[in-house]
């Protein structure tokens, strides 16, 4: 009996490219890390109605130093209001042009807002989003009886007093492989809610509480339900073991309210290091410290 012929592939801008397979002749693909405030922007993907997103930014900028049309693949989509320091892209296109014209050059065409810090180029093989295997977040409180005139839009501002241990005693139950409906949005369009969160740190940096949330993925609003969750416990309202029922619910309405977009960071993703991509520090400026290095006390 014949065995069934394997099928041919097929080129797709920005698509996957199998093993053992090349770009069209005269392409070359390229992967820059992204920083960005997401204050004033409308979120990560290009939309028709919107056009203060990063990606219309950043494929507008591209194109105009490739002199050519430049579409992107990202890491991951990031909410209104949603921050970056390590976001990764990718993009295939004919222009011969140097490392640093894809970062000092495009920056010059970008809004203060949006910076490339890096470049690479890359092998065919690797994909933005699904060359990745993990996904580092952080997410920045002040606590305090009145918000700062600094960074208000870069942090989460509670009058409340937060007990960080109870947060941290009740972040426990959400470490390991589990089903997160309850902590993702009723938009979310991930096939499984099925993730492994491998750490999740909540400390006191300076006047701010940071959580540290490393998963091999993220479902939509699952940082932001997770914080909400865990404020909650921190304020006194719920005893930690609510984050244990809420999860074992697998009900979005049975948690607590989506925290706020603000204080919210993307940090780092993690690929193979057959890809060789540049190692950089998570940030963001107000949190100088490696990942995994929270004062945990």
């Amino acid at each position: 009996m014949m065995q069934a012929r394997e099928r041919e592939y097929i080129y797709k801008t920005n698509g996957e490219v199998p093993a053992g397979e090349q770009l069209p002749d005269g392409l070359r693909r390229f992967a820059l890390g992204v920083e960005y405030c997401g204050a004033r922007l409308h979120g990560f993907q290009k939309q028709k109605s919107a056009a203060e997103t990063v990606q219309a930014h950043l494929e507008r900028a591209l194109s105009i130093i490739a002199a050519e049309p430049i579409t992107l693949v990202c890491a991951g989509r990031t909410d209104a209001g949603v921050h970056a320091t390590n976001q990764v892209i990718h993009f295939d296109t004919h222009a011969q042009r140097p490392e640093r014209a894809w970062i000092q050059g495009v920056n010059t065409k970008l809004p203060d807002s949006v910076r490339v810090r890096w470049c690479r180029k890359m092998l065919p093989q690797f994909h933005a989003r699904f060359s990745a295997h993990a996904r580092s977040y952080r997410y920045l409180i002040h606590s305090a009886p009145t918000r700062s005139a600094h960074s208000a839009a870069e942090v989460t501002w509670t009058q409340h007093s937060l007990d960080l241990g109870a947060m941290r005693e009740g972040a426990n139950y959400l470490i390991g492989r589990h089903d997160f409906t309850s902590f993702r949005a009723s938009q979310c369009q991930a096939k499984s809610p099925v993730r492994e969160i491998t750490r999740l740190d909540v400390a006191r940096v300076g006047q701010l509480i940071v959580l540290e949330v490393s998963a091999d993925a993220f479902l939509h609003h699952m940082v932001r339900n997770i914080t909400g969750v865990l404020m909650a416990v921190g304020r006194g309202e719920r005893a930690p073991i609510w984050v244990k029922e809420v999860l074992d619910q697998r009900d979005r309405s049975a948690g607590g309210v989506t925290a706020p977009p603000f204080g919210l960071y993307l940090v780092d993703v993690q690929y193979p290091r057959e890809f060789q991509l540049p190692q950089c520090e998570p940030g963001p400026l107000l949190v100088p410290l490696s990942l995994g290095e929270l004062p945990v006390v």
